[in-house]
């Protein structure tokens, strides 16, 4: 397989009191093309950290990314992200907000039409190109976030807890679209998520990553025919697999929880809760 993306010993850390508190640590992996990967690990343990450093929205304080052989130090027009959040332009329409990458592109108005009809029909919002986020529901802002991460053509498409934020019909119905795009576009996307099912039911790899610092404890392979059931014999025992991992992690956390009260762990959950 060739290999698209990899990450090189990365290590990222925060300022704290007078040392520094480390999120990440050395964190190997590679992503190949055209694969589904997820990453999955305990709450705080720099999931979304270690997204933004694959989107170059971050900096790794000790190590690199790599996209096809170069570092990637800044966002990358061959790297799109779905944010939790939505994050879509409140003041622009359905039609604006998929064509906003493509205005920073430069790419002329004949083709941004073009580009914008497909990707907003391929997410099923065709007749919603005027509607403005607050006429949407949550459902239908993360298809104009996936329709606009599509709509720039990247080759990785990374996802931040993508469907966590919206109902589980609606999410289920997503991420069955989602896989639909993957597999029609042959492109690499890279999801976060703290769900075991949603990882087994879309990604060839997961990555398991340890409690702060996430460290990487392990990479399963998920080998089944698509589509997964969650009744299915190598479903079960890959949760299985995934959740005993987990479950070692918080049990790691829950000792932690016992020293809550002190003013340093006190700093530590703050810190936490904005480096996952």
């Amino acid at each position: 397989m060739t290999r698209h993306m990899e990450v090189i010993n990365v290590t990222k850390s925060y300022p704290f009191f007078d040392s520094t508190l480390p999120v990440l640590k050395e964190i190997n992996f590679i992503i190949h093309v055209g694969e589904f990967v997820c990453i999955i690990g305990p709450t705080g343990c720099g999931k979304s950290t270690l997204l933004r450093i694959l989107a170059g929205l971050d900096r790794p304080s000790e190590g690199e990314v790599k996209l096809q052989g170069k570092t990637v130090i800044a966002p990358h027009p061959k790297i799109s992200m779905v944010f939790q959040s939505f994050a879509l332009f409140p003041w622009r329409t359905v039609y604006q907000n998929v064509e906003f990458g493509l205005e920073v592109q430069r790419v002329s108005k004949e083709e941004r039409k073009k580009i914008v009809g497909a990707c907003i029909e391929m997410v099923g919002l065709k007749g919603y190109e005027n509607c403005y986020p607050k006429q949407l529901s949550g459902g239908m802002k993360q298809r104009v976030g996936v329709a606009r991460a599509m709509a720039v053509d990247p080759d990785i498409i990374l996802f931040d807890e993508a469907f966590s934020a919206i109902d589980e019909f609606t999410a289920q119905v997503l991420r069955e679209e989602v896989a639909d795009i993957w597999s029609e576009t042959g492109k690499t996307f890279v999801l976060v998520t703290h769900n075991i099912p949603e990882a087994i039911e879309l990604a060839d790899r997961i990555v398991v990553l340890s409690a702060r610092p996430g460290r990487v404890k392990s990479i399963v392979d998920v080998n089944s025919k698509r589509p997964r059931e969650p009744t299915d014999t190598e479903f079960v025992k890959i949760h299985k697999e995934i959740f005993d991992l987990l479950k070692e992690e918080l049990e790691t956390s829950i000792i932690r929880h016992k020293l809550r009260n002190t003013p340093e762990i006190q700093s530590l959950d703050d810190l936490e809760q904005h480096s996952d």
